[in-house]
């Protein structure tokens, strides 16, 4: 058991602990990360029949999607520039407390209502192997949709394609944008769930077979617990924009919200059940354990058994009492073949215990 404590990995405090806001600090400040202002700007407007995908240098090239017939979606990398940010927040009339929440990453999963914009902040997986997230702020408005990611590399890339290759999403409004981008996040969490489940299909076989290790079951039941924590999070946020019934959600769009939020149900019941899982083969490593321990002690207590009997006979005839002193002293010890016998007894006293044992079936495995 302290091997298995000691292989238990103590958790990085940079993968634990976030930026946190200035105590003291005025409510809607947005100020600038230090070695963190490298930004990337990608704008893509679509219609039914047209689109323009551009990356751009400066916030002040995003185009004004004001009286425009299509859909604007701004995807921002980066967002330790707060000059930045809040360049896009006056451009676009974005809430001050809002952008503040952008720059301080720490931010739950969770939907706020600020009157024409509606703001959507969700965790997204950047790392299957660590499980390392990130946090994607969306802002929704009238006619556009504003993503803020803190590096690169996302799970967008299937709705760029289907906003290339002319889907539904391309005479859509910009609401069922924002929910594409929310449901694909929800969605890249269930591939690391199927590996969970193939991880621990694998590690059941080995206990099984006696040569599992407990140290992956302790890590993978740590991650379930923060994705679970990612679900919970992303059920409430889901489940706020659903109830507040907002003019920029439209009631097709709310069925496919209703959708989203079955996926985070589905995602709170199998990192419930895997943790089970983790539970069960804990249980099943220590039964193994005990199972073994039990076998080693029954092998050991059939030998001290059958020799407990050759060791009392052996015992017996090493007390050298005086023969010349009584009769009585150890007449067996002038025999002629006093020697093979006693031999020959102690031997068939251990034939005869491992005869027992065996009709018993205290020998089978």
């Amino acid at each position: 058991m302290n091997k298995l404590i000691r292989k238990i990995r103590i958790p990085n405090p940079k993968r634990v602990f976030h930026r946190r806001t200035t105590p003291a600090t005025a409510p809607g400040t947005v100020t600038s990360i230090e070695g963190e202002t490298e930004t990337f700007i990608r704008q893509i407007y679509f219609e039914k029949e047209k689109i323009t995908d551009v990356e751009l240098d400066s916030a002040k090239d995003i185009m004004d999607p004001t009286d425009k017939p299509g859909v604007l979606w701004v995807d921002i990398i980066g967002v330790g520039d707060g000059e930045l940010v809040e360049e896009v927040g006056r451009q676009f009339g974005l809430h001050p407390l809002a952008l503040e929440d952008v720059v301080h990453t720490h931010q739950r999963s969770k939907c706020d209502d600020y009157g024409s914009r509606l703001y959507f902040v969700v965790k997204m997986l950047t790392n299957h192997e660590s499980l390392s997230s990130e946090q994607v702020s969306l802002f929704l408005g009238p006619n556009f949709v504003i993503s803020f990611q803190e590096k690169k590399g996302d799970c967008f890339d299937p709705i760029r394609d289907r906003i290339r290759n002319h889907s539904r999403i391309r005479g859509r409004r910009p609401d069922y944008l924002f929910y594409a981008l929310i449901d694909a996040i929800i969605d890249g969490y269930f591939p690391r769930l199927e590996d969970f489940g193939m991880k621990l299909e694998f590690i059941e076989e080995q206990i099984l077979n006696q040569e599992g290790e407990m140290d992956q079951v302790y890590q993978i039941r740590r991650d379930l617990l923060r994705i679970r924590k990612h679900a919970w999070q992303h059920r409430e946020a889901v489940q706020t924009l659903i109830r507040q019934d907002h003019e920029l959600v439209s009631s097709e769009t709310q069925v496919y919200l209703r959708d989203c939020y079955d996926h985070t149900i589905q995602l709170i019941d199998v990192a419930e059940s895997f943790r089970d899982q983790c539970t069960n083969l804990r249980d099943l490593h220590l039964s193994e354990m005990s199972a073994r321990q039990n076998e080693v002690m029954k092998t050991l207590t059939i030998f001290a058994t059958i020799f407990m009997p050759m060791s009392f006979v052996a015992g017996v005839y090493g007390m050298n009492f005086d023969r010349g002193a009584s009769e009585w002293n150890m007449p067996e010890t002038e025999w002629y073949y006093g020697y093979p016998f006693a031999l020959m007894v102690m031997g068939f006293i251990g034939f005869g215990l491992l005869c027992y044992f065996w009709r018993k079936g205290w020998l089978k495995s």
